[in-house]
């Protein structure tokens, strides 16, 4: 039995899994309406809320499963990147439990968990691939060798394409988190009704750039009346959607060519998106590319994630971490030819 800690940012949450890294319990204590009155995370609150959250939530955990805390045979809490307030937390918390309960513990890169997140359902062994993680803080493409061997193909070079979506919700003055909100609106809107940039898209590299088209969605709408705004709400979501869309179905598919692989993996806060999912789908079919998608209830920050990841490193005979080991607010993933 494995138990997993995750509070890198705002959500408090706890899993239990197999030796497989399959999940049994996994549980969420979600800070977004307290958050949402600041339209942002505010650190002390959301490590508060963690400490007061974080035990209850476990104990919750152990009894829907049924276990004892003597049944749990490792521990793994997430060590960064994320907010250092809100890391301690899990992480001290985690160390404690090892201590009294005198077993193995895994400090686990929480853009490690997102990674191989698609895999969590899908047999549990890890293929080589391109992994696209796309969330509220992060965008990557990464080269998968296997376990442990993680290569950075390109990352953003300002705003997250998640961080995006929120900014220019809170342009659109739809409730945070934009994202979401975002998509919802979409769904009635003309993709094509505004031409907004894909920037970077042919670049020539693996990067990503989303603060131009933050600025171009921005001009848009200073351009336009009170009522044109309204009125045009689902074409401005749609296109702006679509552009953000088109970058990160490229990005992937060109990674994918240029490194030879024919297995793709998409996961992150993002990657729950249907225009992304459908259009990804579409565009690996058409270049014969295999794609996994991370199951919706993975794709944001939880607790299962991390403890797939710890089953994955024992399987491989890593070793467990030193409890002197620190959280790492900056806590990077993988080799880089840029770095």
């Amino acid at each position: 039995m494995i138990l997993a800690i995750e509070t890198s940012c705002d959500e408090t949450a706890v899993a239990l899994s197999d030796a497989e890294g399959r999940p049994l319990v996994s549980k969420i204590a979600s800070q977004i309406a307290i958050h949402a009155r600041y339209g942002g995370v505010v650190p002390e609150v959301a490590s508060r809320n963690h400490s007061h959250d974080l035990r209850p939530l476990c104990e919750a955990a152990l009894a829907e499963a049924k276990v004892q805390p003597q049944d749990i045979a490792l521990i793994a809490a997430t060590s960064g990147p994320g907010l250092a307030s809100s890391l301690l937390v899990g992480n001290t918390f985690a160390k404690a439990m090892v201590v009294g309960l005198r077993v193995p513990f895994y400090a686990v890169n929480h853009l490690e968990g997102h990674l191989l997140s698609p895999f969590l359902n899908a047999g549990g062994t890890i293929e080589p691939h391109v992994g696209l993680v796309v969330s509220g803080g992060h965008t990557l493409l990464i080269e998968v060798r296997r376990v442990g061997e993680y290569h950075l193909l390109g990352s953003t070079k300002d705003d997250a394409a998640g961080e995006a979506f929120d900014k220019v919700g809170r342009l659109l003055a739809l409730p945070y988190p934009g994202g979401p909100h975002i998509a919802e609106q979409a769904e009635s809107g003309n993709s094509q009704a505004f031409s907004l940039p894909r920037s970077m898209i042919n670049s020539g590299d693996f990067d990503f750039s989303f603060s131009g088209l933050k600025t171009s969605a921005r001009y848009l709408l200073d351009a336009m009346s009170e009522e044109e705004r309204q009125s045009s709400l689902p074409d401005v979501c749609a296109s702006f959607q679509e552009a953000i869309v088109d970058v990160l179905v490229s990005k992937l598919i060109d990674a994918c060519r240029a490194t030879g692989h024919r297995l793709a993996a998409v996961s992150g806060g993002v990657s729950c998106n249907r225009r992304l999912r459908s259009q990804m789908a579409n565009a690996a079919k058409k270049a014969g590319i295999e794609l996994l998608l991370a199951d919706p209830d993975f794709t944001t920050d939880n607790a299962a994630m991390i403890a797939f990841v710890a089953a994955m490193r024992r399987k491989s005979e890593c070793p467990p971490s030193s409890l002197d080991s620190d959280i790492d607010p900056n806590l990077r993933l993988g080799s880089s030819s840029h770095s």
